[in-house]
C-alpha cells in the first residue's frame, strides 16, 4: 500500500467506542472541559476516511457533515451503493483497498471498531491514538476483539488532557515475515 492508515478514537474507559445503542454522549460530554482533542490537527493530514456503516449512519445526524472535503469510503455489505454523493460504498476490503490506491490516497482515518480490526488483521494500520474518558460503560461496542493474533505497539506519547481524559498514541510494529528454509 502507497498510504498511511491511523486510527483516533475515544473509548470508555473499559474499553468501548460506543453504548450498544451507538450513544455518544458519555463521549462528548466533558465539552471544553477536557481541551483540545486534538483531532483538527489530525484531520488536517488525512486526506481519506474509512468507515464502516455503524459508523457512518449516526453521521447523517450531525448538523454538518464532518468529513467535508474528504473521500469517505463506507465498508458494507447492506448500504446502498449511490445513496449518498459524499461517500463511495465498497463490499469488501480488497476493492476498498483497490479504491483507495486508484484515488492516491496518501493518509488514510480509520474509524469504527469493526473495520479497525478488519484493517489491524490486514496489517495496514500505522498508527492508533486513543482518548480515553473516565467513565466505565460496562457494556457496548468494543474498540477491540479477535484481530488474529498479536499486534506489537510502540508508545510514541502520552498526553493528559482536562477532565480526567487521556490520551496515548501507538505506532504498530510491522513484524517481519517468519523466515521458511
Amino acid at each position: 500500500m502507497t498510504f498511511t492508515s491511523s486510527v483516533f478514537i475515544g473509548t470508555s474507559l473499559d474499553g468501548f467506542i460506543a453504548r450498544q445503542d451507538g450513544d455518544l454522549h458519555w463521549l462528548t460530554s466533558r465539552g471544553e472541559a477536557a481541551g483540545d482533542y486534538g483531532y483538527d490537527a489530525f484531520i488536517a493530514g488525512i486526506d481519506a476516511v474509512v468507515m464502516g456503516r455503524g459508523t457512518y449512519e449516526p453521521a447523517l445526524g450531525y448538523d454538518t457533515w464532518p468529513h467535508e472535503g474528504l473521500h469517505v469510503a463506507v465498508l458494507s455489505t447492506t448500504l446502498q451503493a449511490g445513496a449518498d454523493p459524499r461517500i463511495t460504498v465498497y463490499r469488501d476490503l480488497d476493492r476498498l483497498l483497490r479504491g483507495l490506491e486508484e484515488r492516491g490516497a496518501r493518509s488514510v482515518y480509520v474509524d469504527g471498531g469493526q473495520v479497525i480490526r478488519a484493517f489491524l488483521r490486514a496489517g495496514l494500520i500505522d498508527e492508533i491514538t486513543i482518548t480515553t474518558v473516565p467513565v466505565v460503560l460496562g457494556t457496548g461496542v468494543p474498540l477491540f476483539g479477535p484481530v488474529g493474533g498479536d499486534i506489537p505497539l510502540s508508545h510514541v506519547r502520552t498526553k493528559v488532557l482536562g477532565a480526567g481524559v487521556v490520551q496515548s498514541t501507538y505506532k504498530v510494529e510491522r513484524q517481519a515475515a517468519p523466515c521458511t528454509p
